[in-house]
């Protein structure tokens, strides 16, 4: 009864974004399990979408987070008070990323990164003309949703940013597009959204001399691939391809709201003249989601995540080669524990991902693709964890291809 009234009350009080939310009613979490309040475990294959590196819950995260309240929470609007664990979240963040990246600005989520990435590019550059990808996402407000390059999104809202032009991902001849009116290029190093779609060997270098031949500034939006995900601590270490400007949210908060953007110290200068406080914000870098991150990163680093991502990613992707020998598999793609799971048809990937929840695995697709699953349990998940899921997607598989 009391399960049934709160998802009544859940239906009626809570905006829905989708006509069928998947309804668990989550009691707990805690590693790569979420106990519903029936007692039901469920094996978390998508980390609340790339947030949950560490798992849920995570001793290290939850003491920072009980160390910090009792503190002081909430003191004064961003830059004006030294916060120490903005300071030194900052500071560690400086010592991890290549030269010359060393200067942070703190957010509350992924899109606010973004839009203020793009403010501060406009700026620096004094130049209007934005590049992005098609099937790229950035966000859902105004600014980021102008260079998601996906069309079904935008359009209920526009007009939104004008001067945008959207090139094919992957494609180097495009890149011509990129001229000297342009004041950067956003472009996540692996399509999220779009389908978990990875950049040939070649493209994010051509991008960034293109945009060292005319000036605009490269960001790169690694809001999911972020944070150790992908087998290293950032995805463009893949590919040795340095940005002018990294956005990071997601998994850099351990599970609490935290946002930022990375540059270089004269672009990021920007922003404090001509006027001053030329980008404000009230919550970002808040004092618990900033000690919460701090600890989560110590801890990414300290415990050598990363490189498990890169070992367990390739056993996962293994085990799902095996898997798609059942038939209805078209693709599986991926790099460290961010692996795209393609399916045949749109109609059997609703249904394999409904059977797989019913049967306690969550899996997700993308927004820009209907038939392509992504995979990214947290990055603490066992061997054995792995197997379970599996077992399940086999089963859930089975299922539909009997049908």
């Amino acid at each position: 009864m009391a399960q049934t009234k709160l998802k009544t009350d859940f239906l009626r009080y809570v905006c829905q974004t989708s006509s069928e939310p998947m309804g668990i009613e989550v009691d707990r979490a805690e590693g790569c399990w979420i106990t519903d309040r029936s007692g039901k475990r469920y094996l978390d294959f998508i980390s609340g979408i790339g947030v949950a590196n560490l798992g849920h819950a995570h001793p290290v995260v939850v003491k920072a987070v009980a160390d910090q309240a009792p503190r002081f929470l909430h003191v004064m609007v961003y830059g004006e008070f030294i916060q120490e664990t903005q300071v030194r979240l900052a500071e560690r963040l400086a010592q991890n990323v290549p030269r010359p990246l060393s200067v942070t600005y703190f957010t509350n989520s992924g899109t606010e990164a973004n839009e203020g990435a793009l403010k501060t590019a406009k700026k620096f550059t004094k130049r209007k003309k934005l590049v992005a990808f098609k099937n790229g996402f950035h966000g859902d407000s105004q600014g980021s949703l102008s260079v998601t390059g996906r069309d079904v999104y935008r359009k209920p809202f526009r007009p939104l940013l004008p001067d945008v032009t959207f090139l094919p991902f992957n494609e180097i001849k495009s890149l011509k597009a990129v001229d000297r009116r342009t004041a950067a290029v956003i472009v996540e190093p692996i399509q999220g959204e779009g389908g978990v779609n990875l950049p040939d060997d070649d493209f994010l270098s051509t991008l960034r001399r293109r945009c060292d031949e005319t000036g605009a500034l490269l960001i790169f939006d690694e809001v999911m691939t972020g944070m150790g995900r992908t087998g290293n601590l950032f995805a463009f270490e893949h590919w040795n391809v340095v940005p002018d400007i990294l956005v990071l949210a997601k998994a850099l908060g351990g599970g609490m709201p935290l946002g930022a953007f990375i540059g270089r110290p004269e672009i990021m200068k920007t922003l404090s003249e001509n006027p001053p406080l030329s980008h404000v914000t009230t919550f970002g870098g808040h004092p618990v989601c900033c000690a919460a991150g701090l600890a989560a990163l110590d801890y990414l680093i300290g415990n050598k995540l990363p490189e498990r991502a890169e070992r367990l990613g390739e056993y996962l992707t293994d085990r799902l080669y095996k898997l798609s020998e059942i038939g209805g598999v078209k693709d599986v793609r991926g790099k460290g524990l961010l692996i795209g799971f393609e399916l045949e048809t749109a109609n059997l990937t609703k249904r394999f991902v409904r059977n797989c929840r019913y049967a306690g695995l969550v899996l997700g697709w993308t927004l820009h693709s209907d038939t392509v699953i992504r995979l990214a349990p947290p990055l603490i998940i066992s061997e054995q964890e792995i197997e379970q899921g599996i077992d399940i997607m086999w089963k859930a598989l089975s299922q539909e291809l009997k049908k």
